[in-house]
């Protein structure tokens, strides 16, 4: 496994541009089988939204890990990573009762090249659920959302 240092070496986001992003929790525990610690999260991507950090095209929230397909606004990656750990932690925290990391220290980013990448992207990160296990249909999964779909 690479230190932190070698996976940051070169690392640098481009406002405007769009990235998928995986974020797995600590240890991989499956966090967000819980229903409103998984709406704290939910409600973290909407706040980014909300205020103008990102555009998000579409995301997915699995037990144990996090896909969220963004166009960066007005902050950085590594800035809207940092303050998107930060909030969920202390309030995931705050409603456990513990003190426990919530997030790995590191994510995994891909760079959107094409809007061809991009769709591919889009599909990857709805039918996450499916693909898992989860759900036998997409909409019966609470904890997902796309532009491009309607979620009932």
């Amino acid at each position: 496994m690479y230190s932190s240092k070698k996976l940051l070496k070169g690392r640098h986001s481009i406002k405007g541009h769009f990235y998928a992003i995986t974020i797995c929790c600590q240890n991989n525990r499956p966090l967000f089988y819980n229903f409103q610690t998984a709406c704290i999260a939910a409600q973290a991507i909407q706040r980014f939204q909300d205020s103008g950090a990102v555009n998000t095209i579409c995301y997915s929230l699995m037990p144990d890990h996090l896909h969220w397909l963004l166009q960066l606004q007005d902050k950085t990656l590594s800035e809207v990573m940092r303050q998107f750990k930060s909030m969920t932690t202390v309030k995931i925290n705050k409603h456990t009762g513990a003190q426990n990391q919530v997030w790995q220290r590191n994510y995994y980013e891909h760079r959107i090249r094409n809007e061809s990448d991009l769709i591919h992207q889009a599909r990857y990160i709805v039918a996450n659920p499916l693909r898992a296990g989860i759900v036998s249909r997409v909409e019966d999964y609470p904890f997902w959302n796309c532009i491009y779909l309607k979620n009932p």
